[in-house]
């Protein structure tokens, strides 16, 4: 299960797991308060090494260590500076974006990105170049990242920027924390005049008409998402919603929602309960893939909707991972680029074929790929879908998608991946080997590691 964040900084000895909850491992977890407890945790890690962990929102095993330590910080939470006229903010590692917008939108400024959760910490943004709604015109996290304090292998920290350090800086970004320790960070913030987001909405009959209407327009949009019913078979494979939009401008609200334009004030069910058996099966998702459908519009033009309803859905129901039981779940993404929308095909009607039971999949556009090392984007189409773990031929049928995924010269996102063969790594990440070289310059006696990193060879 996902561990929750210790009491105080002395170090326990517990069982963690990705958001997945598929494999977990135990490690001696740490909650360092300061940048002195951090380098001490780091110092002491001989043997299994050490790897910092955020909310524990990754799905895999990257924030996992196996009989090492696990450095959780969430303790180190402090926002330090917010220039409001220049639109920047230095906040500690273990801030998250939750907190960010929630003192920056009074303020009028927003996260210049944002995954399908706010509930990711900065430290874990940069770790795994988190991307959201709007690569195809912002790029991922770190592009807006002007520096990071970084605590080395050798207990030093350093300033890194990608001016002064491009090689460091770069194999950070989307390096899944194994460069080192992200202390704090100073990020560009986009300007806003409201919390609300102005929404178009559409249905598309096929995955060809979705991805001609997303390749048509998707350019007027800051964000645009599609989900997918990933169960329809024949004409209608790939049947959609498409959802996209921008930040409300003030002159969009009714007057009343004028006099608090600002007000960011997300809701909350309880949480699912511990022990909820696994209800999401074919049959269960079937059903509520066809009331999804169905109750969208077949057009709307600008909706307003408020930021946690556009981008966070899920958040408002914590502990959402539950609803697949026990064995958990495994979250695939992947990208192809842009002129393989056969490969993108082949892999929808195979993925419809199985009948792979996931109610969150999601595809979108990224723009030009990003200059981490390690990071995931690059120009093409990327889908994601969540899938239970118990699935009977699951691991087969996985190899079997990253195999046509590697036929298409494309990769699975390394923060969402649990289970992916290590040989196919290289073909997927070109810059790994230059990775590799600089994690043995800077941390030659490997006190940076992760399971993740054991798995894949990084």
């Amino acid at each position: 299960m996902s561990v929750r964040p210790a009491l105080a900084s002395k170090p326990v000895t517990t069982s963690v797991s990705g958001w997945g909850r598929t494999a977990p491992t135990t490690a001696l977890l740490t909650r360092p308060r300061t940048y002195a407890e951090a380098e001490a945790a780091v110092r002491k890690c001989a043997g299994r090494g050490a790897i910092a962990r955020g909310l524990g929102r990754a799905y895999g095993d990257a924030a996992q260590n196996a009989g090492g330590r696990v450095l959780d910080m969430t303790a180190l939470d402090r926002i330090r500076t917010i220039d409001a006229v220049n639109g920047l903010v230095t906040c500690e590692a273990g801030v998250s974006l939750d907190r960010l917008m929630e003192s920056l939108l009074p303020l009028g400024w927003f996260v210049p990105v944002t995954p399908g959760t706010r509930y990711v910490t900065v430290g874990g943004a940069i770790a795994a170049d988190i991307h959201g709604k709007n690569h195809h015109q912002s790029g991922a996290f770190t592009r807006h990242v002007r520096a990071f304090d970084l605590l080395m292998a050798d207990g030093t920290i350093r300033h890194v920027t990608p001016e002064d350090e491009p090689a460091l800086f770069w194999a950070t970004a989307g390096g899944m924390g194994l460069t080192g320790v992200v202390l704090a960070a100073t990020i560009e913030l986009l300007p806003v005049q409201t919390s609300l987001i102005s929404v178009d909405t559409v249905r598309a009959v096929d995955l060809d008409d979705l991805m001609a209407r997303m390749t048509a327009t998707d350019h007027r949009y800051r964000y645009s998402v599609a989900w997918i019913d990933l169960l329809a078979q024949g004409a209608s494979m790939g049947r959609a919603v498409l959802t996209r939009g921008d930040h409300a401008p003030l002159d969009a609200l009714p007057p009343r929602a004028r006099r608090v334009p600002l007000a960011f004030r997300p809701a909350r069910l309880p949480a699912v309960p511990r022990h909820t058996p696994g209800v999401l099966r074919p049959s269960t998702v079937r059903l509520f893939n066809e009331f999804w459908y169905r109750r969208a519009p077949r057009e709307r033009r600008d909706e307003l909707q408020r930021i946690p309803a556009f981008f966070h859905p899920l958040d408002g129901l914590p502990e959402w991972n539950r609803l697949y039981g026990r064995r958990g779940f495994v979250q695939y993404q992947f990208v192809v680029g842009y002129g393989q929308e056969p490969a993108l095909r082949r892999i929808v009607e195979r993925i419809s074929r199985q009948g792979c039971p996931s109610f969150l999949a999601v595809l979108k556009r990224f723009g030009e790929a990003d200059p981490g090392w390690l990071s995931f984007p690059m120009a093409g189409w990327t889908l994601a879908l969540d899938i239970p773990a118990g699935l009977p031929g699951l691991d087969t049928f996985l190899d079997g998608l990253d195999e046509q995924v590697v036929k298409a010269d494309g990769r699975v996102y390394l923060a969402k991946d649990s289970r992916l063969r290590p040989e196919l790594l290289p073909a997927m990440y070109p810059q790994l080997n230059a990775f590799r070289a600089l994690r043995e310059q800077h941390d030659p006696r490997g006190a940076f590691t992760s399971d993740l990193a054991r798995r894949l060879s990084l």
